[in-house]
Formats: structure tokens, sequence, C-alpha cells
């Protein structure tokens, strides 16, 4: 039912934007014909909307996979380095975080592992909205950044790294199926950074796939059943995730590509000192304007990215 309420939508939307078009071009055949350009104004503003709004609709057009219009699950890992790190990790949390905000998406944090001093050692959200996993998978690989350090008595210059993850939910008893048999569930207590806000009780839950080694974690919330529940639905993407990367090793080889490790590869570098600059790598699009990325405006470098990959596998 949802599927076919976004198939309606997304039509209804072509449909308005062919209407509003005719109309208008009836209406510049109408006034040529009679001399009349008092409206050239109005006609010009209007042409401008209906061609910013077909560039949007076709660039949409670029989410083609199976699961682009799925909610996503991504996850931030803190690299080697400490405190600079997993402030950095927390970072492009909010990063992602603002970014959904502007697209008008739905977040929850769903396990978060906070830092010794500052900071995330790792983070796991869940953002849902139109195309989120679409948009997100962009987003993966190794983030660098390099700055004055705040936790440097001397600010010396620091380089960071961040691991970015993004997988699509997997729907329940559709993608995949676990069997009770191969999951082993530990429930422990809940950490954090002290007071009376801790839990004493063992709400936290650790879900082990056997087969895999696959773990999921979860301990936001305070009954055992909801994290227990928001575990499952992480390894649940994670599973799949897996099913997909077994799948395209076995496409990439019968095409005789090498697919390298996520980790190696890093995508993208943000510049603070000694000058400002975001760089993605894998385009070359670049921006002067760090701060507004980290608030969230990430669009052109999607865009670039996306616009990179037409006719790529």
């Amino acid at each position: 039912m949802r599927l076919l309420a976004e198939l309606r939508e997304s039509t209804e939307i072509w449909r308005s934007l062919n209407q509003r078009a005719s109309s208008l071009s009836e209406l510049i055949d109408l006034a040529l014909d009679e001399d009349n350009f008092s409206l050239q104004d109005s006609f010009l503003d209007e042409f401008t909307t209906l061609e910013s709004e077909l560039s949007q609709l076709e660039f949409q057009l670029a989410f083609s996979g199976p699961y682009d219009n799925r909610t996503a699950i991504l996850t931030i890992h803190a690299g080697a380095g400490g405190t600079e790190s997993q402030d950095w990790a927390q970072m492009l949390l909010r990063m992602y975080l603002r970014w959904a905000e502007r697209k008008g998406h739905k977040t929850q944090i769903l396990d978060a592992s906070p830092g010794e001093e500052a900071g995330i050692k790792s983070a796991t959200v869940e953002l849902e909205g139109r195309w989120a996993y679409g948009y997100l998978k962009s987003e993966r690989g190794v983030h660098r950044l390099v700055r004055l350090s705040p936790f440097d008595a001397a600010h010396a210059r620091h380089t960071s790294f961040a691991l970015v993850e993004v997988l699509p939910e997997a729907e329940q008893d559709i993608d995949v199926i676990i069997n009770p048999d191969d999951i082993r569930i530990d429930v422990f207590s809940a950490g954090g950074h002290g007071g009376q806000s801790v839990q004493r009780n063992s709400t936290a839950v650790r879900i082990i796939h056997l087969p895999t080694g696959i773990l999921a974690t979860c301990q936001n919330e305070r009954s055992q059943l909801q994290n227990r529940e928001i575990a499952m639905k992480v390894l649940r993407a994670r599973l799949m995730e897996l099913e997909m990367k077994r799948r395209s090793e076995e496409q990439a080889k019968l095409k005789g590509e090498h697919l390298s490790a996520e980790w190696g590869n890093q995508i993208r570098s943000y510049v603070m000192h000694p000058y400002k600059l975001v760089k993605d790598h894998r385009t070359g699009y670049e921006t002067s304007d760090p701060n507004a990325v980290l608030d969230g405006e990430l669009d052109r470098l999607q865009e670039a990215y996306f616009l990179s990959r037409v006719g790529k596998a």
C-alpha cells in the first residue's frame, strides 16, 4: 500500500507539471496572437519555476535502485585518533540530522556510544523520508577532517577520520528471514557518562547473528523489549546489506571488476585550516564553505555524485 501511494503521488506530480506547462504554452500563444506583452514577466517566472521543478524530477530518476525509496539506517564510526575522531564523528552525526531536518525527514537515534571525553565512538540513526536511502548512499565511505584542534593546548593542526555506513531498512519478513536458532541475545546495563540518569536494570540488548558474526546493539530505550525490536531492525538491515554485497561481488566477477574495501576509500575531505574547503574525491566537486556543509547543506555534493554515476552500473 505504501508503494502504491508513492507511485500515485509521483504520477500526480508529473501530470500536474504537464498540465501547468500546457496551460503556460497556451497562454503564451494567446498573448502573441493579441500582441499583448503585459504578462511577459509572469510567464518568465512560471517558466523558470517549471524548469526548476522538472530538473528536480529528472534528478530523482537517478534513484532507480530497488531500495532507493526506503528508510535509511546510517551508522558513523570514529576512526583512530581518540577524542579528535570521536568529536568529528559527532560533527558528522549533527550534519546528517540537520540535512534530514532540511529535507523534512523523520530521524531517530537508534544507538549511540559516547566518547570518553567528548563526541561519540559510534552512532546509528534511522532517517525516514522520500528517497532517504537513495540520497544517503552517496555518503558511504571515509570522511576526513583537517582543523586546528580544540583539544590541543598548542592548537596544532590535526587530521581526523570517521567511517559512514548506510543501509536500506529491510522490510520485515520479506527481504530477510532470521532463524531464531541463528541468533544469540545478550542483555546488559545501559552505559553513559554517569549520574542519576544511568539505568541500573539490564535493558540494553546485544544480538549476535551466529552464522555471520554480525552484531547489533541498542541501549537508548528504557524498555528491554523496545531495545530488542530496534536491534533486530538493525540486524535485519545489515543482513540484507550482506546479501546485496554478495550479489554485487558475483556481478563484479562476471565483469572482471575489482572491489576494494570501503574503509580504504576516502570519499571526502573537510578542511578548516589553513584554508576552507570541502572536496569530494570521487567527483572533484569543491566548495569553499565547509560550515554550510557541516550544517547539512549536502545537496550540491550529492547531485555531483549522482551525475557522475550516470551510465555506470
